[in-house]
């Protein structure tokens, strides 16, 4: 299909705090309009506040999958189609492996996997229109190795990855790219949840990471920033971590 040139719209999920309102921030310091979404209304009217016009906020629980397809028909109508998509919420779960309840391992799997696919599918069939898009999933260290208590958690941001190759596949012979960004361990509410108050957890963490530092929700953001534009023209399936070296060190 032929690429028409549009202007570009990006919709970032879970985009009222942390990773996302960084990665939506850089958007739109740099002239992209962008759609923050999210649960938490009172957050995403803060953040839109902070962002300025060239945001808008939409309040939506994406658990309900059913609801999708008329939440991505209301999008085009009302803003048009969407260029970038970041899926970036997430949820988890830190506790122990035998304590793991069937009930919660399966609704960290319906929040981070399967509304992932669900909200990807509809907002392709709108992308496939015009044979222009980038899709941004965002993944984990957990995915690289064991990290004890995050069972759930693991295993969808691990899917994740696998979904981002896949979806690469099938998706860039139509000019629609499909990366994944795998974080290491960022400053965030989510990441203070996990190793505040455990002093050996964290120390492990700054031991292993050849930075010897946590990193920032901006350096997320500029990786968003690089795949959502023409600099990564030709680049699709690929796994970047962003991690002070994390993944590699001992």
């Amino acid at each position: 299909m032929e690429n028409k040139q549009i202007q570009p719209l990006a919709l970032v999920t879970g985009g009222g705090s942390g990773i996302g309102l960084a990665i939506a921030r850089k958007f739109t310091e740099n002239g992209i309009r962008t759609i923050i979404l999210g649960r938490d209304r009172e957050k995403l009217i803060s953040a839109k506040k902070l962002l300025g016009p060239l945001c808008e906020e939409i309040r939506s629980d994406l658990d309900q999958l059913s609801t999708l397809p008329g939440l991505v028909d209301d999008i085009q109508t009302r803003f048009g189609t969407i260029t970038i998509l970041v899926n970036n919420a997430g949820v988890n779960l830190k506790k122990e492996f035998t304590e793991v309840t069937d009930q919660e391992f399966q609704q960290i799997m319906l929040t981070n996997v399967s509304a992932v696919f669900s909200l990807s599918r509809e907002i392709v069939k709108k992308m496939l229109e015009t044979g222009n898009g980038s899709i941004i999933n965002i993944s984990s260290m957990a995915s690289r190795y064991g990290i004890p208590k995050v069972i759930a958690y693991t295993a969808s941001k691990s899917a994740i990855e696998g979904m981002t190759r896949s979806m690469a596949v099938d998706l860039s012979p139509h000019g629609i790219r499909v990366n994944c960004i795998a974080p290491g361990f960022i400053e965030t509410e989510m990441s203070s949840k996990a190793l505040n108050g455990d002093q050996e957890r964290m120390q492990k963490v700054l031991s292993r990471t050849p930075m010897g530092i946590l990193g920032k929700p901006e350096d997320i953001a500029e990786a968003a920033l690089f795949f959502a534009t023409g600099a990564s023209r030709f680049i699709t399936g690929t796994v970047l971590p962003v991690d002070g070296g994390n993944s590699i060190g001992f």
